[in-house]
């Protein structure tokens, strides 16, 4: 059984290379990522999240800094912030529950502006 840190680590390679498919191949039928006001549910709704982070928030070749990382067993943590074309991530937090080698639960929250292009 892989750990969070393993399943994280193949999450932001692919996340960063924009990688649709191998992101939701991290992902499966009893998913939950919740942003915002909104939770996706599913394979379908990891699709639709991501497409919206991979086409409008966060496309691959953004900046991304990764502040910190903590783990306890299937429970991983993060800080991060990033920027790209459209958006500043002043600051964001991720929290990742895995089971069965897969994203059970994932949370993100972001303080997040949008640039003046």
């Amino acid at each position: 059984m892989k750990t969070a840190d393993e399943i994280f680590d193949h999450h932001i390679a692919v996340f960063g290379d924009g990688d649709l498919q191998a992101i939701l191949s991290d992902y499966d039928a009893e998913s939950v990522m919740i942003y915002r006001d909104k939770i996706w549910q599913g394979i379908d709704g990891a699709r639709e999240f991501f497409c919206m982070w991979l086409d409008e928030l966060m496309p691959s070749g953004s900046d991304f800094e990764l502040i910190s990382r903590l783990s306890v067993e299937q429970t991983l943590y993060i800080t991060w912030r990033a920027e790209s074309e459209k958006y500043i991530f002043d600051f964001g937090t991720n929290t990742f529950i895995v089971r069965n080698d897969k994203i059970w639960r994932q949370t993100v929250g972001a303080y997040v502006r949008a640039k003046n292009n």
